[in-house]
This record gives structure tokens, sequence and C-alpha cells, in this order.
């Protein structure tokens, strides 16, 4: 909802985020993924990913035959179903399809050639594998680049905060790239270096939060796995408030409601499945939230 309100009011705002927020989140899961830990703790950990997403992107799909969406599906069919599933999925769920085939691709390389290859050439094969996924139309090219990115940072031992060396100084570049709106484009330099530069200035500013927004928002995002399964449900049950709240004309305060709904309640949900016990079912652990 905070993204639609942008498109809707701030559409130069909203290609602004768009060029930057999900190669950022791309470059940080491929820079997370951790494949050392073994074959089996790592299909495990991919299993306990595709098992929520299975049952959300199931759900997603039936409600887009349903309700009218912007990605509506006409008739119903295991066929269908089982194609959005695994190879096309519908709505904001591509991001887990995308983080589950990147992973699996990247074990798979990595073990068959990081034995006899340097890490060069198992990211050009990473690479290789990926466009090849892109021809087929399974996967975003450019959204695989990035995850790759991050593999690379990964692999040459760089830490992240090194890399990218936080600075308020990037915010200058920024505004220089932004001001030109062809720049804005996750699939070109331009859109990268955005996205460099961004997350060294937002590293900066966090230097400077105070202890206590620091501990929430780190709570937060060490249970961003919550959010990317529920939010989307607060996507659709929020859209009743854009009437209610139309006499702030900004749309900043629907932004500030439907964000606080989407994060309150997805933390809800999974509070309730804690208490039910119903978290080693869903998540496969005992307690999502800790």
């Amino acid at each position: 909802p905070q993204i639609i309100t942008l498109t809707h009011k701030y559409p130069y705002a909203k290609a602004l985020v768009y060029t930057f927020h999900m190669p950022a989140f791309l470059v940080i899961s491929g820079y997370v993924m951790n494949i050392a830990k073994g074959i089996r703790p790592f299909l495990r950990t991919m299993w306990w990913i595709f098992i929520p997403y299975a049952v959300m992107e199931t759900g997603y799909v039936i409600m887009s035959a349903i309700l009218p969406v912007r990605e509506s599906v006409e008739h119903l069919s295991v066929p269908l179903w089982l194609d959005k599933l695994f190879l096309h999925p519908l709505g904001p769920y591509w991001y887990l399809h995308t983080l589950m085939l990147c992973g699996l691709v990247y074990l798979l390389v990595d073990k068959l050639a990081g034995k006899w290859s340097n890490t060069v050439s198992v990211l050009i094969i990473l690479a290789l594998c990926y466009a090849v996924l892109s021809a087929c139309g399974i996967l975003s090219l450019i959204n695989a680049l990035y995850f790759t990115a991050g593999v690379a940072l990964r692999r040459s031992s760089i830490n992240f905060r090194t890399f990218f060396s936080a600075s308020f100084w990037a915010l200058l570049p920024v505004i220089w790239l932004a001001a030109d709106e062809t720049n804005l484009n996750k699939s070109t330099l331009s859109g990268a270096a955005l996205t460099y530069l961004m997350i060294s200035f937002l590293l900066a500013v966090y230097r400077y939060l105070p202890d206590y927004l620091k501990k929430g928002l780190g709570y937060i995002g060490s249970h961003t796995f919550v959010l990317l399964v529920f939010s989307p449900v607060f996507t659709m049950a929020v859209k009743p408030l854009v009437p209610v709240l139309a006499f702030e004309p900004t749309g900043m305060l629907f932004l500030c409601v439907s964000l606080c709904f989407c994060v309150i309640g997805s933390f809800a949900i999974a509070w309730g499945m804690d208490k039910l016990n119903l978290s080693r079912f869903f998540w496969g652990k005992a307690r999502m939230l800790s």
C-alpha cells in the first residue's frame, strides 16, 4: 500500500524507490546466502521458505480470481496453479521465488564447479545459468545479477560495511543522478550506482539513530521473512482506508497508517501462530518470533 501511495501521488518518488529498494534487497540476499553449512541444512532452509511461499502464493492466486486486482486470473485450474507456483509467480511473492531459485542454482554451481574453479569462474557460470533461466521466462536476469553481486561480495571476503562505506556524501551523487529521470532504471549502470549510493547513505543515517530505534529496526529486520509473507494480506486489507483518509491531500497519513498496519498485523499473525503451536508446520521452527 505504501508503494501504491507513491504511485498515485508521487510517481517520480515511486520510480526512484523502485530503482534501488529491491536491488539492494537482492544484493543483501546474495551476501547472506549461506551455502557453506552443507547441502542438507541448506535444502532444509529452502524447504521452509517454500512452504510459506506455497501457502501464500496459492491464496493469492485464488483471491486474484475473486477480487478485482491488477494481476487477476480468469479461470482457476491445476495447471495454472502449478505454473504460478513454480514458474511464473503472481503478485508480490516473486521475491521468494527468485530467492529460492537463485539460491538453489548457486548451490548447484558451487558444488559442481566450485572445487575445480576459482570464484570468478563460479560467478560467470552462475550468471550464465541465470541468463538461461531468464531466456526461458522463469527468472528476471537483472534481479538475478543483483543477487550475484551479493554472492561475489561474500566470496571476496570483503566486509559488507567496508564495501558499502557509510557516507552522507553519497547523497550528492544520488541527487545528481536522480535529477535525470532516465537514470531511474535498475537495469542500467546508473541504477546500479543509485543502489550502491543509497545503501551507503542509509548506513550513514543508521549510525546516528537513537539506540531504541536501532533496536526496534533491528528486530523488524531480523524478522523480514514475516513481513514478506504476510504484508500482502494487509495490502488488500488497507485499501478501504484510502477514501477514509482522503481528507489529508498528501497521502502521507495513509502511508504511515498503512505501514504501521502492515507491520503490526504481520507480526500479530506470526505471534498468534507461535501461541497456537502452528509455527513448526509453517516456518519449520517452534517459535518464529524471539
